[in-house]
């Protein structure tokens, strides 16, 4: 008796909802039985290394996003992603299809993952095609692709927010606490390093699609927690490129760069960045009364530290990635910037520009 009762109430309901015109009911009885939140759709533009490891596995683990649709170059992948992830034939294209991305409803957002260099030119693409955008860090190669991007976003009146998955850390959020609140008085010094080899034939040895070396890299993670943990902007930098041991394979990006920035306050930074080796990994923040730092800081999914007073910094990890794309999904279902927008990327690319006319012209440069 119980249960008729219900289902009379819910198709007077239902009823209702139809005469005053409204649509969707069908989504309307769906989302009553169903719990599930809403979901946006991302089509991963570039199926390397990063969307093959790291992103499509996030996306599985997300609240607010799923994976429906692919771009890329290589034909042999799309029987792969199409079969693994479920992806309908509608929802696969290529990068000279991307704008005919309007006409279909179940994508979102692209996430583009592709080369450095290419990042403005998906972007712009995407955001044509009505769709909001999220990118791979660095935002791009230059600030002036930098900006055409920002602009085609804003002219399309898409969200756009740049890949800085270490802001959703546990400890490295734990970190900028520290450093906001004073728990160790006034910040005097940070030194970062994030280094790793590099092979022969790799894209990012090409500077038209890197924009540099190690630093448009790895070398952007010191960078950013620089910024990040002080939440300050440098206002000099002065940097020095280290030497050239294999001149084939580094012919036209540097091997290592080595630079120190200084922000408002008296804070001074050091950094160091490198594709000879590997190892360094690390940050450590030194204030008034005593230190704290990550080590390992920058590897997917893992991070831990100490502070001057014996206390670890050893949060419960989160997946970095489906962590940063469910908070653009809410970002764009709220209508409200993210953390991590474009003008977040731009300043990075700002800063490492003057960083590489620092260690050219061998004197420092100041930062508007």
């Amino acid at each position: 008796m119980k249960s008729r009762r219900l289902s009379r109430r819910q198709f007077i309901r239902n009823t209702a909802i139809t005469a005053l015109g409204v649509p969707f009911i069908g989504s309307l009885t769906a989302r009553a039985a169903d719990p599930e939140p809403r979901k946006l759709g991302f089509a991963l533009a570039g199926l390397g290394g990063l969307s093959n490891q790291q992103l499509a596995p996030a996306l599985q683990l997300t609240k607010y996003c799923r994976l429906v649709g692919i771009v890329t170059g290589t034909p042999s992948k799309i029987p792969i992603w199409k079969n693994r992830y479920k992806i309908p034939d509608k929802n696969v294209y290529n990068y000279d299809t991307m704008e005919q991305m309007a006409d279909n409803p179940d994508i979102d957002v692209v996430y583009v993952v592709t080369p450095n260099g290419l990042h403005a030119e998906h972007s712009i693409k995407a955001a044509k095609a009505g769709k909001h955008v999220f990118c791979e860090k660095p935002f791009e190669a230059t600030v002036e692709k930098c900006q055409a991007a920002i602009d085609a976003c804003k002219k399309a009146n898409r969200l756009l927010a740049v890949a800085y998955r270490c802001q959703y850390d546990p400890n490295h959020l734990e970190c900028r606490r520290l450093a906001m609140e004073k728990v160790f008085g006034e910040l005097k010094t940070i030194d970062a390093a994030f280094s790793r080899t590099i092979n022969v034939g790799e894209w990012r040895l090409n500077k038209k699609l890197a924009g540099g070396g190690p630093l448009m890299d790895v070398g952007i993670y010191a960078l950013q927690t620089c910024r990040f943990v002080s939440g300050r902007e440098p206002v000099e930098v002065s940097a020095k490129f280290g030497p050239i041991n294999d001149p084939v394979k580094f012919a036209e990006v540097e091997a290592s760069v080595e630079w120190e920035m200084t922000f408002p306050g008296g804070l001074k930074t050091t950094c160091r960045t490198n594709y000879d080796r590997g190892g360094d990994k690390s940050f450590l923040v030194t204030a008034e009364k005593g230190s704290f730092g990550l080590d390992p800081a920058y590897y997917y999914n893992s991070s831990k530290g100490t502070r001057s007073d014996g206390q670890e910094i050893n949060l419960p990890a989160v997946n970095q990635f489906a962590a940063e794309m469910d908070d653009f999904a809410q970002c764009i279902m709220n209508n409200k910037s993210s953390k991590v927008s474009g003008e977040e990327g731009l300043r990075d690319v700002k800063i490492m520009m003057a960083i590489y006319e620092s260690a050219r012209a061998g004197k420092p440069v100041k930062l508007a």
